[in-house]
């Protein structure tokens, strides 16, 4: 009995430590301790999927070798018309922040982080010409900490095509 006591009672400590460090110092700062939040660019056509759950990809397939988890959708607009919107839907988001966009390539990245820990999520965006003046967009969302997202990048990336579609038509 006395081992299960402590056992619970360097459990409490644990809680209490870490809970202090989000109070004192903040998620941001502590999970900084791990890496940055930024995981920094990919290459869509290059781009190989993580062995763990915590990532989620939709990319046209003549851009990307690796399996999207869903099917990337066309728009009845042109790349830039399409990031102009999707600027609109990122602005939307709570806790997100832009930290690369890269005009000559209709490629931007963001940081967003998650509403009660503040867990860094780093996901790119693509948009790419199609003919006839339509596009398309790629989004990789990837985890910076653990090994399971419970689905939470693939939701984003599903949440931000469906705001996206109710501003720009899809091509049919």
């Amino acid at each position: 009995m006395k081992a299960v006591s402590k056992i619970v009672a360097v459990g409490v400590a644990i809680v209490v430590v870490v809970v202090s460090a989000f109070v004192l110092i903040g998620p941001e700062r502590l999970w900084s301790t791990m890496g940055p939040a930024d995981l920094g660019p990919i290459d869509f056509a290059t781009l190989k999927r993580r062995k763990s759950p915590n990532d989620a990809l939709v990319c046209p397939p003549r851009l990307c070798k690796a399996k999207s988890d869903l099917e990337a959708p066309a728009f009845a607009v042109d790349a830039k018309g399409l990031r102009a919107a999707m600027v609109k839907v990122i602005a939307s988001e709570p806790m997100i922040t832009a930290v690369h966009i890269a005009d000559d390539a209709l490629t931007d990245r963001y940081v967003q982080r998650s509403a009660l820990l503040g867990f860094p999520d780093t996901i790119v965006v693509r948009y790419l010409d199609q003919p006839e003046g339509t596009s398309m967009v790629a989004i990789y969302s990837r985890s910076q900490l653990g090994d399971s997202d419970m689905g939470v990048n693939k939701a984003r990336i599903e949440r931000w095509l469906g705001k996206l579609k109710k501003i720009v038509s899809v091509s049919q």
